[in-house]
C-alpha cells in the first residue's frame, strides 16, 4: 500500500491517541520494507518476522517520542528495525559465560557505524540506495558488511583479510560519497576500476 509522508505523520498522531488504525496504516505501508531489512540482517525467516513484530510493538509504545525534525516516519521505523535486528545478531555472537546475565545483553553498545544512511527523508533513502549501487565494489562491500551484517570495522578487516586502516578508509570514503549524492542530488560516477 502506498502512502505519503503526511499519511505516515497522521498515522503516528493517531497512534499517540491510542488509535489502532494508525498502527494498521503504518503496518500496511512499511511492514514489507521492515521485514526485508530484518531478513537481510538476521538471515532467518522466523527471526525477521519476530523483528517486524517487535518494531511495531515499539512504534506503538514510543510514537509520542517520534521527532519529525530528525527524519521521516519511514526512516524512523527502519532505524528501529535495524537496531532490533542487530540486537539479535549480537545475542547470537555472545557465548554466555557463567555469571553473564542474559538481561545484560541489552547493555552492550552498538559498535556499528552511524545510521545516517537510513535516518533521512524518503527521497534521501532512495538517493542513498542509488549511490550505494554506484560505489566501487570494495567500498560497497565494506558498507554492506557493516550495515547489513552489523560487523565492526575490526570484524570486516578479519573477514576480508584487509588491513583495518583500509577498511576504515573504505567506509569513510563510501559514506562521504553517499552523503555527497544525498546533499547535491548529483549521481556519483566511479572512475576507479
Amino acid at each position: 500500500m502506498s502512502g505519503t509522508a503526511e499519511d505516515d505523520s497522521y498515522a503516528v498522531t493517531c497512534i499517540t491517541k491510542g488509535e489502532a488504525s494508525g498502527l494498521e496504516a503504518l503496518y500496511d505501508r512499511h511492514a514489507t520494507a521492515i521485514y526485508s531489512l530484518a531478513l537481510r540482517i538476521v538471515r532467518d525467516v522466523g527471526e525477521a518476522e519476530d523483528v517486524t513484530q517487535e518494531v511495531f510493538t515499539q512504534v506503538w509504545a514510543s510514537a509520542a517520542r517520534y521527532d519529525a525534525s530528525r527524519g521521516s516516519v519511514a526512516a524512523w521505523v527502519l532505524v528501529i528495525a535495524r537496531s532490533r535486528a542487530l540486537d539479535r545478531l549480537r545475542r547470537r555472537r555472545i557465548v554466555l559465560k557463567p555469571g553473564l546475565d542474559a538481561a545484560r545483553l541489552d547493555e552492550i553498545p552498538d559498535p556499528n557505524p552511524s545510521v545516517e544512511l537510513i535516518a533521512a527523508t524518503d527521497e534521501q533513502v532512495r538517493a542513498a540506495q542509488s549511490a550505494l549501487a554506484t560505489l566501487p565494489q570494495h567500498e560497497r562491500a565494506a558498507l554492506e558488511l557493516a550495515y547489513y551484517e552489523g560487523l565492526t570495522q575490526v570484524e570486516i578487516a578479519e573477514r576480508t583479510a584487509t588491513p583495518l586502516g583500509t577498511v576504515k578508509t573504505r567506509i569513510r570514503n563510501g559514506l562521504r560519497r553517499i552523503r555527497e549524492v544525498i546533499t547535491t542530488g548529483e549521481p556519483f560516477t566511479s572512475h576507479e576500476p
